[in-house]
């Protein structure tokens, strides 16, 4: 099977395709790869956001993460890859925060660039958040430190390859919010989907929705971690730079802020629940002692910033 490769135009965009097999003149996203041809439909992956779609022949002409107004689509086209050549240009990284919380993150970044986090429970394991690289390697040291039990995500920016994940540790389920349903770019039998503001997941975490960032917006609450109480927050609270304060957008990369009427229906669901500690989505991004009054404070300042003359 002769490989051909051709440009093809979108709009006002030049991006490359691959064909992959006879019959095929070309695919409407650049592929980022080599020499592999795919000879099966594949579970095609967003370069840019990093979400993995149910498997075609060849790439959509489109990523509708990307192109949702809290995301954004590359200015040099849209482009896919596939987890074997994931594999191959990156690995995972491993970093132990506290007792039993691990954080797990992709080298270099690939995507958005998030770090999940591995919550060791006496019934079982969690991983809250996901990202896109899962190899050999990654799957043999989570087994190590005991497996997984289940997986809950915090919005769909961050659901990635969750049905791979899900597949290789014994098809766990995923725990996902039902106002979410509709980013699912890859539905199967492994996706829960919760209703209202609160799930009890298991041992003493629970699942909040506080909406803002995504209508399901969802952090994770561990009450009896051993820094005296942990949010985990992906970017539904945004860890900022000062590690004392956080912040919350609709859209990060596009600077779309959040109204004051959704901030306070943020803090009124997240009720009366006592953190020490917030885990951000990124290796840096925690907030290492009171943090239910860092929360508080910067909210009150966002607020105050918006209803400002």
């Amino acid at each position: 099977m002769q490989q051909v490769v051709r440009i093809v135009r979108e709009s006002s965009i030049l991006v490359i395709g691959r064909a992959f097999r006879a019959g095929v003149k070309g695919v409407p996203g650049r592929l980022f790869g080599d020499a592999d041809v795919q000879s099966e439909p594949t579970p095609f992956i967003c370069v840019t956001c990093g979400t993995q779609f149910s498997p075609t022949p060849a790439p959509l002409e489109r990523c509708a993460i990307c192109e949702d107004a809290r995301q954004f689509v590359n200015p040099a086209g849209q482009g896919w890859t596939w987890a074997s050549m994931l594999a191959r240009r990156h690995r995972n990284s491993f970093r132990q925060y506290e007792d039993g919380v691990f954080g797990i993150g992709t080298v270099p970044d690939f995507a958005i660039g998030q770090r999940a986090l591995l919550i060791r429970r006496p019934s079982g394991n969690v991983l809250w958040d996901c990202i896109a690289l899962l190899d050999s390697a990654t799957i043999e040291i989570v087994k190590a430190l005991g497996g997984l039990r289940a997986i809950a995500i915090s919005h769909p920016h961050y659901y990635t390859t969750m049905v791979e994940w899900s597949r290789a540790f014994g098809d766990i389920p995923i725990h996902l919010h039902e106002e979410d349903r509709r980013w699912v770019m890859r539905p199967d039998a492994s996706i829960h989907f919760w209703g209202g503001d609160r799930f009890e997941l298991a041992d003493d975490l629970e699942l909040i929705r506080l909406g803002g960032h995504f209508e399901g917006g969802t952090v994770l609450h561990a009450p009896n971690s051993p820094a005296g109480g942990a949010l985990f927050s992906g970017d539904i609270i945004q860890v900022v730079a000062d590690r004392t304060w956080v912040s919350f957008m609709r859209s990060y990369p596009n600077f779309i802020p959040l109204g004051a009427a959704t901030i306070r229906r943020m803090i009124e669901r997240l009720g009366d629940a006592q953190f020490d500690r917030i885990y951000g989505a990124w290796w840096d991004a925690v907030v290492w002692s009171d943090g239910r009054s860092a929360f508080d404070r910067s909210a009150a300042r966002y607020i105050a910033a918006l209803e400002s003359t």
